[in-house]
């Protein structure tokens, strides 16, 4: 398998009569140049590696049509002899440069280009054994027409080094994503960087609820929940090594909600988040976990934000709900901010933010609000006016309103999001996001 990553185009927008592209990135195997390249006639493009204008170059080219065919070539040139080719309405032609970023070869290149009236093919030699780092193209005696394309792609060779997951690369890593429980099985020994999510806590249901918990994260890379030293890669040997991805926890109706549950790769476990606390008037603290649920709001006693337990820390405390009129459930501990106490006439219980761990995020198409992880969800609130949102990082909104009153909305699936809390009575909170596990190793 041989995946092609686009590094550089470019698209002219008038005549030229060379181009460069320059920093080539050394991470891939082979690089392949596509052009689709105009002019006023029949002319060969030619290139140079690195800049070397020495006779350096040699190369064979093949022609053939219906009427004839002809081969030729030289020992020692100053170019690339037909690294590409255009025409009065365009031409397509390929330049594959073969082991380009290796310092122990000279390099071979092969163009080929087909129309309706013959083929060429060229076949050229680079006698150095410098990494290929620039490609200059150039015409001598005429131009490139505005309106040509020419394209850069990378190709990396070569098959995973594990099985499991949904496995992407972005050029340097392979990821390995688990939206759900399954197995990863390196084929020989590998270090891995990790993400490892919990499922989120649910929120508490009944009268100004408190938020879920979002779930404990721990990362490798970037930061790791609660604030605290980054992880260790991990040492694996060619043997399975089961990934359990947590479910968020249950929302209850005028109770208490439930905690998430744990999410674990190897020896690595991330810890549920903990509920919502539930139930008018009770004082019910928030639950413990990767991080903490809110407490509920309460006209005589709130509940206690719950504590971050986990060790080591992956998120943070929960809020305090509000005690008094109008009252406010906490919101939930994030994996990167407390979640906000409960306050006075609706207002604050919002959920701590997540983590932002774009490393992950972006070759796998996963996290939220540009690759954020484990938000806490908001607390219930009182009014229609008055909303309390959720953590950056799937942590769901907390129910808001008098009458109608509001359930708490789920948090956000595979980011171990918190649920919100619920508003009133006989309104649930939500349920927590569940978990996620992403493992990277270099190709």
């Amino acid at each position: 398998m041989s995946t092609y990553t686009p590094i550089a185009t470019q698209t002219l927008t008038s005549a030229v009569s060379s181009l460069v592209f320059a920093g080539i990135p050394q991470n891939y195997t082979d690089l392949i140049l596509v052009s689709n390249a105009i002019g006023g006639s029949d002319l060969d493009i030619y290139g140079q590696l690195n800049s070397d204008t020495g006779n350096n170059y040699a190369f064979t080219s093949f022609y053939g049509s219906g009427s004839g065919n002809a081969i030729s070539g030289q020992t020692s040139n100053f170019n690339l002899f037909g690294a590409a080719r255009f025409q009065t309405g365009g031409s397509i032609s390929t330049l594959y440069i073969n082991s380009y970023s290796n310092s122990t070869t000279n390099k071979t290149m092969l163009t080929r280009i087909n129309n309706s009236s013959y083929t060429m093919l060229w076949s050229n030699l680079w006698r150095s054994n410098a990494p290929v780092t620039s490609i200059t193209l150039l015409v001598l005696s005429s131009t490139i027409s505005a309106g040509s394309t020419f394209t850069l792609y990378g190709i990396q060779a070569g098959t995973p080094k594990a099985t499991g997951g949904l496995v992407t690369n972005d050029g340097t890593y392979y990821y390995h994503t688990f939206l759900q429980s399954g197995i990863f099985t390196p084929s020989q020994a590998l270090t891995v960087d990790y993400l490892v999510v919990a499922g989120g806590g649910g929120g508490g249901g009944g009268f100004r609820s408190g938020a879920g918990g979002a779930g404990g994260l721990r990362s490798t890379v970037t930061a790791t929940g609660g604030g605290g030293t980054l992880e260790s890669t991990l040492s694996l040997n060619a043997q399975n090594y089961p990934i359990t991805i947590g479910a968020g926890g249950s929302g209850s109706l005028n109770a208490n909600g439930f905690s998430g549950s744990n999410s674990v790769f190897g020896s690595i476990t991330a810890t549920g988040g903990g509920y919502g606390g539930g139930n008018w008037d009770s004082g019910n603290a928030g639950g413990s976990g990767g991080s903490g649920g809110g407490g509920i709001g309460s006209s005589s006693t709130g509940g206690a934000g719950g504590a971050r337990t986990a060790s080591p820390v992956q998120g943070f405390n929960g809020g305090s709900g509000y005690s008094g009129g109008l009252q406010c459930g906490g919101g939930g501990g994030g994996a990167g901010a407390i979640g906000q106490n409960g306050g006075s006439g609706g207002t604050d219980g919002d959920g701590g933010a997540g983590v932002q761990i774009t490393a992950f995020a972006t070759p796998t198409n996963t996290g939220v609000n540009s690759g954020y992880y484990a938000g806490g969800g908001g607390g219930g609130n009182y009014g229609s006016g008055n909303i309390t949102i959720g953590g950056l990082g799937g942590g769901g909104a907390g129910g808001s309103g008098d009458n109608p009153y509001q359930n708490g909305v789920f948090g956000t699936a595979n980011t171990g999001g918190g649920a919100g809390g619920a508003s009133g009575n006989d309104r649930r909170g939500g349920n927590g996001g569940s978990g996620i596990v992403i493992v990277r190793y270099a190709i």
